[in-house]
């Protein structure tokens, strides 16, 4: 690929992924990658969870749903392999592929004829990687230059997005913290120090963790406002 057309693709990035809530910006970057990656005809992400279950997220068709689910469940193809232990896979002909021989035939009925898994990132509790199906049979050939572009940019929103959603947790968690000691200092007429000190504890004995305490006194008492 020319260093213009690297250029143009960057600065396209940088306008399609730009970073918000996570689910936005997976959905971001599956567009993306059908609207500015050539030969690309649609687009999924998969993740590994620390349970070793795997998912799709973000499918730019409907049609990719049972052509991942037949990858996890044969655990072959190029999505489960970026997403389990390559960093990219690339297969520019799946008839002809002796890696994949029974994965072959779903993406074969499917009308793909050409795909690639790109690892997007590693986190301790999933990992995820980008599937890419095209129709047309030697796709993805040269394309060495530009995934490493695009993984790139695609990994920095992501993780900027995850950010984003680890503070909004930080402090919905901390809000529904202080609303249950407020609820404790109302209910059993003790200053703040000893209310917080009191679910402290009730976590400790329960082993819950406190945001789960927290969370149930609120609902408890939500649920008795509604009953009234």
């Amino acid at each position: 690929m020319r260093d213009e057309q690297l250029v143009e693709t960057m600065r396209q990035l940088a306008k399609s992924l730009t970073p918000g809530a996570l689910d936005e910006t997976l959905s971001n970057i599956t567009a993306a990658a059908v609207e500015l990656l050539p030969q690309v005809e649609y687009a999924s992400i998969t993740l590994l969870h620390q349970d070793e279950r795997l998912e799709t997220v973000a499918p730019t068709d409907e049609l990719l749903l049972p052509v991942d689910a037949a990858q996890y469940e044969l655990r072959e193809g190029p999505c489960y392999m970026a997403a389990e232990n390559s960093v990219h896979v690339i297969s520019p002909d799946l008839a002809t592929d002796q890696r994949f021989p029974r994965y072959a035939d779903v993406a074969l009925a499917a009308g793909i004829r050409a795909q690639a898994g790109l690892r997007l990132f590693d986190a301790p509790k999933a990992n995820g990687a980008l599937n890419l199906y095209s129709h047309t049979v030697g796709a993805f050939e040269d394309f060495e230059s530009l995934h490493a572009l695009f993984a790139h940019q695609s990994a920095t929103a992501i993780e900027y997005a995850r950010e984003i959603q680890n503070l909004e947790e930080a402090v919905r968690t901390r809000t529904t913290i202080g609303q249950a000691v407020g609820i404790v200092m109302e209910r059993y007429k003790l200053p703040e120090q000893r209310a917080f000190a009191f679910l402290t504890r009730l976590s400790q004995t329960s082993n819950t963790k406190l945001r789960r305490i927290a969370e149930e006194i609120v609902d408890q008492l939500q649920r008795q406002g509604s009953q009234l």
